[in-house]
């Protein structure tokens, strides 16, 4: 049961007004997370907690007898995906993630199936999934919106937790996550990601995945940020505020190929057009802003590449068998990582981590 922070007390607008940083606060739980709202949420020992929980939930899942253990976990449990913008891999990750812990999954991906259609608002609508679901996992277009409902739910009799999956163009909590971990795993035999170069490449001023992974680096030392876009889609000043005010270092460039061989991690990303109303980037000149073949020569052999997918032409197929493309294994890292997570929030952590020592010690 969530122990109401005073915060949650005030309507909604009064509680919108607060500072993020203490918006965050009321969300978690006695140290643990208990909505996953924001990004700001994460510190580095609950990153580095939850890493480490995925990995031991990837080894335990190698056996029969493991997966059943983790089947056994939140069996008694049902979750709610309520995807209101198209997914491919964060819903198919998080619904693979619920058959893991056993957890049983229902999803609601169009709202002209519910009673939207009739009225009912999507305020509503979650409040009524929260009176047979015991987690609702969520992607909605409106940015603010699975805070607003966290903040709802924490005020009735049954705050059943909300993890952010995807918010307007502003956060995404669980990418962030994934691809954290994904560096985690890249750099563990390279003293970690303290004191990395990670550049990011493409649309990110409507990018909610580089908006979120950049706020999350802020909590490592001595991670240096560079940021390669045309100026149309360069990133905003939300974000260099939020370095500034943390003391990390980071540059604004116009080409991929000035600072690709400095890079330890290069983070590509896609043209976010389907928030592009007015037509403003059709004109853009995307040359400079392509991981192209000729890259693989300057690369550092050590580095990686990032793309939290879909691609378009922004790195081209003939990629993807260099063994520095890691964008698939990326993938399959939000598997896991969201099971550690769902695993975390309904407090079964502690229970895997025994179940693992003592069948791996």
């Amino acid at each position: 049961m969530l122990h109401r922070h005073p915060l949650l007390k005030l309507p909604w607008n009064g509680f919108h007004a607060q500072p993020v940083e203490k918006r965050a606060e009321c969300f978690i739980d006695e140290g643990k997370l208990y909505h996953l709202i924001f990004t700001q949420q994460y510190s580095r020992t609950i990153l580095e907690d939850l890493s480490n929980l995925a990995t031991k939930i990837r080894k335990i899942a190698k056996s029969k007898s493991g997966m059943e253990f983790l089947q056994n976990q939140l069996c008694h449990k049902r979750a709610m995906l309520y995807f209101q913008q198209p997914s491919t891999r964060t819903f198919l990750s998080f619904y693979a993630a619920c058959q893991i812990l056993g957890l049983t999954p229902a999803e609601v991906r169009d709202s002209k199936t519910s009673s939207e259609v009739k009225g009912e608002t999507p305020e509503d609508s979650v409040r009524t999934f929260s009176s047979f679901f015991d987690v609702i996992i969520m992607r909605h277009p409106e940015a603010g919106f699975a805070e607003k409902i966290a903040w709802l739910l924490s005020n009735t009799e049954r705050p059943v937790p909300v993890i952010n999956a995807g918010s307007g163009s502003d956060q995404h909590p669980t990418q962030a996550l994934l691809d954290v971990y994904t560096l985690f795993r890249s750099f563990e035999d390279r003293d970690g990601i303290d004191g990395k170069t990670v550049v990011f490449c493409g649309d990110l001023k409507r990018g909610r995945t580089v908006r979120s992974l950049a706020m999350l680096l802020t909590n490592f030392q001595d991670v240096k940020l560079h940021f390669v876009a045309p100026p149309e889609l360069q990133i905003e000043k939300d974000i260099t505020d939020f370095l500034d005010a943390r003391g990390n270092k980071y540059e604004l460039a116009s080409s991929l190929r000035s600072v690709v061989g400095i890079a330890d991690a290069v983070y590509m990303t896609r043209i976010q057009d389907e928030w592009d109303t007015a037509g403003q980037t059709k004109k853009v000149d995307l040359a400079e802003f392509t991981f192209l073949p000729e890259f693989l020569s300057i690369l550092h052999p050590n580095a990686v590449i990032m793309h939290p997918l879909p691609r378009r032409n922004e790195i081209p197929v003939e990629i993807d068998s260099d063994p520095r493309a890691i964008y698939w294994r990326q993938v399959r890292n939000g598997m896991w990582i969201r099971t550690a997570l769902i695993a975390t929030i309904f407090k079964r952590d502690r229970i895997i981590a025994e179940y693992f020592e003592s069948h791996n010690g």
